[in-house]
């Protein structure tokens, strides 16, 4: 019995060499593959990510001769053919000038409104008592589920009803409408986690609900807006179902526009490229304007 006990004992801890050569090989392994090769891997995911973009920043430098006898790539063998002339034919393009301030209007007071309307609720739902506040949140939620499809004809209805069909002032509201319950949602389970020492300390100094909100609740989520900014202000600039039912076609915006510019004159690549570069370049300074905040509230998010 103790021969044998004295080969258990020494079976043991000869198996634990053998796991610790396991485990160490292992950890090598993710450590190589999360270092150089790891990090060429994501480069490369990037340019191929990115290869659209620089394929059509390339092909509006270039002249519609040029763009109809050979492709983008051309442009490493023969720099020369890079010209800044589409650029100006742009800029003395009234559609596409006129599109661009037309989306303006119409992205800057939606997503204004959205982020404000969404940060009051949100703080209602999450520290106000008001009778139904759970049910009419559950309403809330229940419209994060509804398709703006459905909604495009009762709404054309009610806004040839009410004369704000074919407007700017339209389409703002169909954009405001949309994104605010996406934006309660949000707003209102990151304020939810505001520890409650903070707003009840502020409350015993005499600050009453509108100084609690712009004093504490809103500094503290800043990230959050700023996440819920770009992702609206992302979405009503690069729309097109909405805009182009309900915007005035007199003077629709930049997605509409070049859509009619394709329709109209399906050659002429060289005011197309350019102006669908500007209209992707606006909300990519904006998201990059921004992408600290934004990063901040996701990860807040995710931790919470």
């Amino acid at each position: 019995m103790t021969t044998t006990g004295n080969t258990e004992a020494e079976q043991i801890p000869r198996a634990e060499p053998a796991t610790e050569a396991k485990q160490s090989l292992a950890t090598r392994i993710a450590a190589r593959a999360g270092g150089g090769a790891m990090r060429v891997f994501l480069v490369l995911v990037a340019l191929f990510w990115l290869m659209p973009t620089i394929g059509l920043l390339l092909s509006s430098l270039r002249g519609a001769e040029d763009i109809a006898a050979s492709g983008w790539w051309k442009i490493f063998t023969a720099p020369s053919e890079l010209t800044f002339d589409n650029y100006q034919r742009l800029l003395e393009n009234s559609v596409i000038t006129d599109s661009l301030f037309s989306t303006v209007l119409i992205t800057v007071p939606a997503t204004f409104l959205v982020v404000v309307i969404g940060s009051l609720a949100g703080y209602a739902f999450a520290w106000m008592e008001f009778p139904g506040r759970d049910w009419w949140f559950l309403v809330v939620v229940g419209l994060l589920v509804v398709p703006v499809q459905v909604a495009l004809i009762p709404v054309s209805e009610l806004f040839g009803t009410i004369g704000i069909f074919e407007t700017t002032f339209g389409v703002i509201m169909f954009h405001t409408a949309f994104g605010l319950p996406f934006a309660i949602f949000l707003l209102r389970n990151f304020f939810a986690e505001i520890p409650r020492e903070l707003l009840e300390a502020a409350r015993l100094d005499g600050a009453g609900e509108i100084r609690v909100f712009t004093r504490v609740v809103m500094p503290l989520g800043g990230p959050a807006i700023a996440s819920l900014g770009i992702f609206q202000f992302l979405w009503v600039w690069n729309d097109m179902l909405v805009a182009l039912i309900f915007a005035d076609s007199e003077s629709p915006p930049i997605t509409v526009a070049l859509q009619q510019q394709v329709r109209q004159f399906g050659n002429n690549i060289d005011v197309l490229a350019p102006g669908a570069f500007v209209s992707m370049v606006i909300p990519l300074a904006v998201f990059f304007a921004f992408q600290r905040q934004f990063v901040s509230g996701v990860m807040a998010g995710a931790v919470k």
